[in-house]
């Protein structure tokens, strides 16, 4: 779920909610704007194994995206 966005109500993983104040993306990866835009983009770079899929987004739709969930704090 992200906060303010109605399309954005999965259940499969946890809130996006405060995503700005977490220490680490998946548990493993150091938050902040780079990884997370890099994140989204390919996931399994960062973290072999993850469930987490790739969003197919361009590189500054991910930046965009990866400022935004910063910005939840």
């Amino acid at each position: 779920m992200i906060p303010e966005v109605a399309a954005a109500r999965s259940t499969v993983g946890p809130t996006l909610a405060a995503f700005g104040r977490r220490s680490y993306i998946a548990g493993h990866v150091p938050n902040g704007v780079d990884a997370l835009a890099r994140w989204i983009i390919e996931p399994a770079a960062l973290a072999p194994g993850t469930a987490m899929p790739g969003m197919g987004v361009s590189p500054a739709d991910a930046r965009a995206m990866a400022i935004y969930l910063h910005a939840q704090r």
